[in-house]
This record gives C-alpha cells, structure tokens and sequence, in this order.
C-alpha cells in the first residue's frame, strides 16, 4: 500500500471507540474485530441510492471513518484489511458463496468478502460484513469444532477442497458461507462487488438491510421490519409504517441519520414495493 493509501489509525480507532494496544497480536486481533463489528454499521443505502460503491481504501476511510457511514461486505472488510495490513498483521482476503437460507439445490456466485490472518497462534478467520450475522470476533481455521464468539458459535466443515462457515442459533446449525484459501486480486473483488450492487436480482439491490450487533443484542433492519435479537434469546419485532419511521430507526438504532434529499432517493423509492411484502 503506498503512502497515498495510507489509513488514518488515529481516526479509524476514534470512529470505532477503541484505546487499546496496536502490536499486531491475537488479542489485538479479537478487541479490534469486536469494536469494529460493533461500532460500524452494516447497510447498503448508497446501493439503493443508485450511486457508485468504490472499494479504494481513500474512499472506504471517508466514507465509514469521516463521515460516520456504514457499508457491506466489501467496505467493511476491505477497510478491516487495510488497518490491519497497517498495524503489521499478516492478512489474506478471500472470497465466499453465500449459502445462508439457500437450498443446497440453488448455486451461488462468489460474492462475499473474508479475512484469512495468520498469527503465531494460526490462522484465523476474520470477517465483521455479513449483515445480521457479522461475527463480532474471529475463528480458528479448524474444522469441526465450536468455537464461541461473543454472539453466537461458530464452527467450519471441511467442504470439498473448502471450507462451510455455520453459525448456531438455538440448537440449530445453519450454513452461512463456502469459501476456499484461494487468494484473491483486487479485480475479483471489483467484478463481485459490481455485479452485487447494480444487477437488477442482487439483494441489495431490491431490499434494505441494516444490521449491528452489540455487546448483548443483535439489531437488524429490513426493509420495513426491526428485529432485535437479545443474547438472552428474548426477540423483539416491529413492522415500521413509513419512511420516516425507517428513516427514526435508522439514526436511533444504528447512528445513521438520513437528509431529507437521501430519504428521497433511499427509501421513498422502495416503500410501496416494501409494505407490499411486509403484509404478504
């Protein structure tokens, strides 16, 4: 990374509530995960909005550092990396089909962005920008094991030459993504992230979702439905009316104040589309 590219650390730890020590250690590793996880929203509102997402680390810092914005996989992990990278950590970026809710039957393309970082302790896997289920702090790449993170477990199944990602909710494991240790280059992720926020059947081209974890709740949004998952296994769910009702949740639950111009663009747009589906 040349010095143009170069993160601002001070602003990065500022953005995300963090103090503590920058020695790339496992510990480092596992406080930075979790206050990134929890501090920097997931959501896709500029993808709604029609307007470009760009993955140059520039950008990425002015966006979710600066201007105090949230983004999807490819943002938040890209900057993730970037700080990382920084702080001497030994990092990979990989790519992943997404497999959640999916049936077996149905292919996926790549299309999520991960982290592989290799420590003395070995490798882990790092990943805080999969939406409603963001790991709030990172795995050991080894398989058939749980591993606790501060949410919910996790584990990795060896999967062909790959791995599958699953998270336990309840007693129930689910499968989150597949992914392989290929390493990827900066075009990959271009052409991934292109096609995710402008082809016409992507998710996040059609549906708002939002998503923050914190330290005893997860809280998601989408389209016109909160749900506020409590670690104690409570659930709380409201279906929000209007726009400006999202537009409240937006800035209460996840510090993401809309203009009235980006409520315009962002939400109006989608509403009739979104009740439609809500009382299906």
């Amino acid at each position: 990374m040349s010095a143009d590219t170069q993160i601002d650390l001070d602003a990065y730890f500022a953005r995300i509530g963090y103090s503590g020590p920058r020695a790339p250690t496992l510990e480092t590793l596992k406080a930075l995960h979790f206050a990134h996880a929890t501090a920097i929203p997931f959501e896709n509102l500029d993808v709604l909005a029609k307007r470009p997402i760009l993955l140059d680390p520039p950008v990425l810092q002015k966006k979710l550092v600066a201007q105090k914005r949230g983004g999807y996989c490819f943002e938040v992990n890209g900057l993730f990396a970037a700080v990382l990278r920084q702080l001497g950590f030994n990092v990979m970026t990989l790519i992943g089909r997404v497999r959640w809710k999916t049936p077996d039957t149905i292919d996926t393309g790549p299309s999520h962005m991960l982290s592989l970082v290799d420590l003395p302790e070995g490798r882990f896997l790092a990943d805080i920008g999969f939406g409603g289920l963001t790991m709030t702090g990172p795995i050991r790449l080894e398989t058939d094991s749980e591993q606790q993170t501060p949410h919910e477990p996790r584990r990795l199944l060896a999967d062909g030459d790959g791995y599958m990602l699953q998270a336990k909710l309840g007693e129930e494991w689910g499968n989150v993504y597949r992914f392989t240790l290929d390493p990827q280059t900066r075009a990959d992720y271009e052409i991934a992230n292109w096609y995710t926020s402008t082809h016409p059947q992507s998710i996040f081209v059609q549906f708002l979702i939002v998503a923050r974890p914190l330290a005893d709740r997860r809280i998601t949004l989408f389209n016109c439905n909160l749900t506020i998952r409590h670690l104690d296994g409570r659930v709380e769910n409201r279906c929000l009316d209007s726009a400006a009702d999202i537009a409240t949740a937006l800035a209460e639950h996840f510090d993401l104040p809309l203009s009235e111009d980006d409520r315009a663009v962002v939400l109006d747009p989608y509403m009739d589309a979104w009740r439609a589906m809500a009382t299906a």
